[in-house]
C-alpha cells in the first residue's frame, strides 16, 4: 500500500470494496450510481485476471483504475504484451490531488517489473495522458451513409462472388466470431486480443454493463464457406409522415479479413428495408467503405479523433517487434520523464529483421517517449512531428529517413473499445 501526500490511501481493492469502487466508477463516468448484486456478480467474473485498483480517502473509494492483460499487434505481425488500462475515474470533490498520477505510477511500475512491452488506452480526453508518457498511435473514423444516395441496386443486395450473408444468433456468434478476429488481429496493426470475457460481454451471457439489448448479428461466407467477415448492429424506430420510415441502422462493430466480406457487409446494410441511413461506428480512417458505394459522397465523415494511445515501457523490445519494408539506421535519442525506458538508441533495420541496442553516437532524431509511440505503429510522420516541434532533427534529413522506415502502406487500426 502506498499513500500520497495528502493522506489518500492508493491500492489494489479488495473484494469486498468493489461494490464501492463500482459506484466511483459509474459517478466519475457521470452515470446513475446504482449497482446491484447481479452488477456486482458480472463485474466480479469480469475482473479475474485483472489489476483493479483503488483510492481512499478516509475509507471511501474516491477514485478507481484497472487494468489487465493484453496483447497489441505490432507493424509485421508480431504480438507484444500490452498493460490495457481502463476504468479510469476521480470524483469531482478530489480532482487536481495527484491521484491519477499516483495510480498511473504504481500500474506502469507493475507492468514494467513483468516485462509489459507497453502500456495501452483509449483517451477519452486528449490532454491527460500525454504527460504519462502516452501517445495516440491510431486513429479512427466514423462514416453515416445516406442509403437513398448511395447508388446501390436495391434489387441486388447480396454478394456477387458467390458468397452469402446470413443471420447468425448470440450462440453462433460466441462460437465463429474468436477465431474470425484472431485471423484479422494477427495481420492488423494496432488490434489488441479479445478476451473470452469480450465475447461474452458482447452476446449478453455476461452483463457488465447492466441492462442489454440483443444487437442483430450478420456472418459473411465465402463461396467455399469461409466466415470472413461479422457485424453486429442495432436499429432505431423512425417513422417520417405519410407513414415513412426513416430508420438509422448503427454498427456497433465489423470485422472481415478480406475486402470482398467487408463489401458484401456494407452492401447488406444498405439494403435493410426500412433503413434510410447507416452510422458505421468507428473505423480505420483510411476504411474502404466510402469506396464500396457508386457514389461514396453519401458517406460523410461524422467523427475524426485518435483511438488506442501507447506508452512504450521497453524501447528496445518494442522497436525490434516490428518489422520495416525498407533499410537504414537510425540514432534516437529517446527521453522519458517518468524513467521507465528511454536513453540514446541505435535502431538498424531491414526487411530481414532489426536490431536496437544503446549507443554512444550522436542523436539523429531527439523526441519523447510519447512521440515515439506515435511513431511506432507507423500512423504519425516523423517530419511533421518535427513541424509540430515534438520532435529534434539532429542530423539534416534524418526525419525523412525515419519517415521511410516507420511509416506503413495501410494506417494502423484497433476495432476495439476497452
Amino acid at each position: 500500500m502506498t499513500t500520497t501526500p495528502a493522506g489518500i490511501d492508493v491500492r489494489r481493492i479488495t473484494d469486498a470494496e468493489l461494490p464501492a469502487w463500482m459506484r466511483t466508477a459509474r459517478t466519475g463516468f457521470l452515470r446513475p450510481p446504482t449497482v446491484t448484486e447481479a452488477d456486482i456478480a458480472a463485474r466480479r467474473t469480469a475482473h479475474v485476471g485483472s489489476r483493479t485498483y483503488g483510492a481512499f480517502d478516509a475509507g471511501r473509494c474516491v477514485a478507481t483504475f484497472r487494468s489487465f492483460p493484453q496483447e497489441l499487434t505490432a507493424v509485421g505481425g508480431t504480438a507484444v504484451v500490452a498493460d490495457a488500462i481502463s476504468n479510469v475515474a476521480v470524483l469531482p470533490t478530489h480532482r487536481r490531488r495527484g491521484i491519477l498520477s499516483r495510480l498511473m505510477a504504481e500500474d506502469l511500475t507493475a507492468a514494467k517489473d513483468r516485462g509489459d512491452v507497453v502500456a495501452t488506452l483509449i483517451a477519452a480526453e486528449y490532454r491527460i495522458y500525454g504527460r504519462y508518457g502516452f501517445g495516440p498511435a491510431t486513429s479512427a473514423a466514423e462514416w453515416t451513409i445516406d442509403v437513398p444516395r448511395t447508388g446501390l441496386d436495391p434489387n441486388r443486395p447480396g454478394p456477387e462472388d458467390g458468397g452469402r450473408v446470413d443471420l447468425v444468433d448470440t450462440e453462433e456468434v460466441r462460437k465463429i466470431g474468436p477465431e474470425l478476429h484472431e485471423r484479422l488481429r494477427r495481420g492488423l496493426p494496432g488490434a489488441v486480443s479479445r478476451t473470452d470475457v469480450w465475447w461474452e460481454s458482447d452476446t449478453g451471457v455476461l452483463r457488465v454493463f447492466g441492462d442489454w439489448t440483443e444487437p442483430f448479428y450478420a456472418a459473411y461466407r465465402s463461396a467455399d464457406g469461409e466466415v470472413q467477415g461479422l457485424v453486429s448492429y442495432k436499429s432505431d424506430d423512425n417513422w417520417g409522415d405519410a407513414k415513412q420510415p426513416l430508420n438509422t441502422a448503427t454498427v456497433d462493430w465489423l470485422i472481415a479479413t478480406t475486402p470482398a466480406a467487408e463489401r458484401a457487409l456494407w452492401r447488406y446494410l444498405c439494403s435493410i428495408d426500412w433503413v434510410t441511413r447507416v452510422k458505421s461506428g468507428p473505423r480505420s480512417p483510411d476504411d474502404l467503405l466510402p469506396h464500396f458505394l457508386p457514389d461514396p459522397r453519401a458517406a460523410g465523415i461524422t467523427t475524426q479523433a485518435d483511438w488506442l494511445w501507447v506508452r512504450i515501457l521497453d524501447v528496445v523490445r518494442a522497436l525490434e517487434a516490428r518489422t520495416y519494408a525498407g533499410a537504414g539506421s537510425l540514432v534516437l535519442e529517446v527521453t522519458d520523464r517518468a524513467g521507465y525506458t528511454g536513453g540514446r538508441f541505435l535502431l538498424e533495420a531491414g526487411p530481414d529483421g532489426a536490431s536496437c541496442r544503446p549507443t554512444g553516437r550522436g542523436a539523429d532524431l531527439t523526441l519523447d517517449v510519447a512521440s515515439l509511440a506515435s511513431l511506432w505503429l507507423g500512423d504519425t510522420s516523423a517530419s511533421r512531428l518535427a513541424a509540430l516541434g515534438r520532435l529534434g532533427e539532429e542530423r539534416a534529413g534524418a526525419a525523412l529517413e525515419a519517415d521511410a522506415l516507420l511509416r506503413t502502406s495501410g494506417r494502423p487500426w484497433c476495432p476495439d473499445m476497452f
